[in-house]
């Protein structure tokens, strides 16, 4: 499973990029608008830099003729952008013509298998089931990943699964063991998922007893 890293700060980015766990990146208005007063472009072909692995750039607009505008615009930043298009009605004609132009999507906002269908059949590269959020709600957002996956692999469709919206390492975890191909995350997470007491634990004992042996010595 790649790790993608969900920020666009860009010193989160270069640290998971160190460890060799950021296979890409996603971003969104929100996460961009985080990072103060930057330009937008400028700010993606930093990140491009950084990653060799898709770079997720999301359209502002919700009309059709708007997203295929900024798609185009936005592809010419770097060679893996990818053109982020959320699941609506004008978002799915976008995401099928920016396909038939060779231009990669990331289908976003998907709380429903029938979406991700809609989303498949349309040319999505990727498509961003976001769990947290239907968890938050009372839903069960890893049984959504479930469903995607297993329709996906019925009719061998390309679309990536990118499982999105991952709260905690146990989110990671679970998309994993499903099969999903992607697990966008913050900082945050991919930082706990390296963390356990026991390590921590049983390094300091290590450290101890050989302070103990060299001061013998």
């Amino acid at each position: 499973m790649k790790f993608f890293l969900d920020t666009a700060n860009l010193d989160e980015i270069r640290k998971a990029a160190v460890l060799g766990l950021a296979d890409g990146v996603t971003t969104n208005p929100t996460l961009i608008s985080r990072e103060g007063n930057v330009d937008f472009k400028q700010h993606i072909a930093e990140i491009c830099k950084i990653v060799s692995g898709p770079v997720s750039a999301e359209v502002t607009s919700p009309v059709k003729d708007d997203m295929l505008r900024e798609g185009r615009e936005y592809v010419k930043i770097a060679p893996n952008v990818v053109i982020k298009c959320p699941l609506t009605v004008d978002g799915l004609e976008a995401t099928r013509i920016l396909n038939d132009e060779g231009i990669k999507v990331n289908v976003t906002l998907c709380f429903s298998a029938a979406q991700a269908i809609c989303a498949a059949k349309a040319g999505a590269s990727f498509i961003s089931p976001f769990l947290g959020r239907l968890d938050d709600i009372g839903d069960n957002g890893l049984r959504l990943l479930e469903e995607i996956i297993e329709i996906y692999d019925n009719y061998g469709w390309k679309t990536e699964v990118l499982a999105a919206s991952l709260r905690s390492p146990i989110h990671v975890i679970e998309a994993a063991r499903l099969g999903s191909d992607i697990a966008t995350m913050p900082y945050k997470v991919l930082e706990q998922l390296l963390k356990h007491p026991l390590t921590d634990k049983g390094q300091d004992q290590f450290l101890a007893d050989w302070n103990k042996r060299a001061a013998k010595a």
